[in-house]
């Protein structure tokens, strides 16, 4: 803050894009509200958090009780009441950096326009800066503390994929197996943050049908209340999130007891996608030679990907830096435009994406995996273990 010249930080969070909206607020004061937030960091004197409504915060204010780093919690009071803190601190004629929240999706602040501009109103003598960066560039490298919420999400999104599998049967829906995937999440610890992106559906269909097999579908676009059928592909990416922090997974189903060998095949490269990703998440290592060597499994056996790479994570994704599409393909944001030079440092931590499918066989069945991987280095620490068999299930 004293090299950006602010005298103080004003946070504006809220539940945008999966509750997303809130990382920064999570981040600097570990709270997470799907009612949202704002927040005053001065550079002197303490910090302030406004959250919240009053018939929920008696007798008392549970952030209290999960934390020991804020002690003084207030009652959401919209702009006003931050504006007139400002005032009563004699910050109404300083430099103060704006907060909210952008990623490589999410490339607009999610400051409300009319939260700018009843700011401006009411202290009409300040400067206000966006310095979202600020935190973004913090948020870059994770603290082994930090890596230990994650490897608690890690073992909870590995107790999901064990659901996933044993929930997929036949005559099941797939509204069936995405609620046993989200129990188990809620029920082993993990934060009540849905976010997983599920498809089913026949391997082999008429020509004239046009499957959405390649990656999953957002909710409420799944899941549906198809029944499942012998033949089947589940495919599913979805966030565990434990503590604010989330970790990605991508797994495939197959309900049949031996998958076409078309669809094995392309399995096969996906693992080898895999471990290509242990060996090139190192630290020193560069975005291009990491990217490089993630692709090479797929250029040699000459196939199709909707995304291979990988995508930054902590309490939000994606996070920077992002690769996974093909330069020149997508956002520049998330297709390795310009970054190819940044150096991996060892704590970054990132999810697989590896959606794979071979158009000469079909053009829309693939296959997705993934595990979490943190930057170490001599190889990338994985947080799941995701299973490198496909699952089959003799139905």
């Amino acid at each position: 803050m004293l090299m950006a010249g602010l005298d103080a930080l004003v946070f504006f969070g809220n539940d945008i894009f999966w509750g997303a909206g809130m990382a920064n607020m999570r981040y600097m004061f570990q709270v997470d509200s799907q009612s949202g937030a704002q927040a005053l960091f001065p550079l002197s004197g303490k910090p302030i958090v406004w959250n919240g409504i009053p018939h929920n915060l008696r007798p008392t204010h549970m952030y209290l009780s999960l934390q020991d780093w804020v002690d003084d919690f207030r009652c959401n009071g919209g702009v006003a009441a931050v504006a007139a803190q400002l005032q009563e601190q004699g910050l109404d004629k300083a430099r103060i950096g704006l907060v909210s929240f952008s990623s490589t999706i999410q490339t607009t602040p999610t400051l409300l326009h009319q939260d700018a501009l009843t700011l401006q109103k009411l202290l009409p003598n300040a400067a206000f800066i966006d310095a979202n960066w600020l935190t973004q560039e913090m948020r870059m490298v994770k603290s082994e503390e930090e890596i230990g919420q994650l490897r608690k999400a890690g073992k909870i999104a590995r107790k999901t994929i064990d659901a996933m599998i044993d929930a997929a049967r036949p005559g099941r829906t797939e509204a069936e197996v995405y609620a046993a995937m989200i129990h188990t999440q809620i029920a082993n610890g993990g934060d009540p943050n849905i976010f997983n992106f599920l498809a089913s559906g026949p391997v082999e269909h008429s020509d004239m049908e046009l499957w959405h097999l390649l990656h999953g579908c957002e909710q409420p676009l799944s899941p549906t209340t198809r029944p499942l059928a012998k033949g089947d592909l589940i495919i599913a990416e979805w966030h565990t999130k434990y503590g604010g922090y989330r970790c990605h997974t991508e797994y495939t189903v197959y309900l049949g007891e031996k998958a076409p060998p078309e669809l094995l095949d392309i399995w096969k490269v996906s693992v080898e996608c895999l471990e290509a990703s242990k060996q090139a998440l190192v630290a020193g290592r560069t975005i291009r030679e990491a990217v490089e060597m993630i692709r090479r499994p797929v250029e040699r056996a000459g196939i199709d990907f909707v995304e291979l790479g990988f995508h930054a994570m902590g309490t939000a994704s994606p996070e920077f830096p992002t690769v996974v599409y093909k330069e020149g393909y997508g956002y520049d944001t998330m297709n390795g435009h310009g970054i190819g030079d940044l150096v991996l440092e060892e704590g970054m931590c990132f999810g697989n994406n590896i959606d794979l499918h071979n158009s000469r066989w079909k053009p829309d069945v693939g296959c997705m995996l993934s595990d979490f991987m943190v930057v170490r280095e001599k190889q990338a620490e994985c947080l799941i273990g995701t299973p490198i068999e496909m699952a089959q299930i003799a139905c």
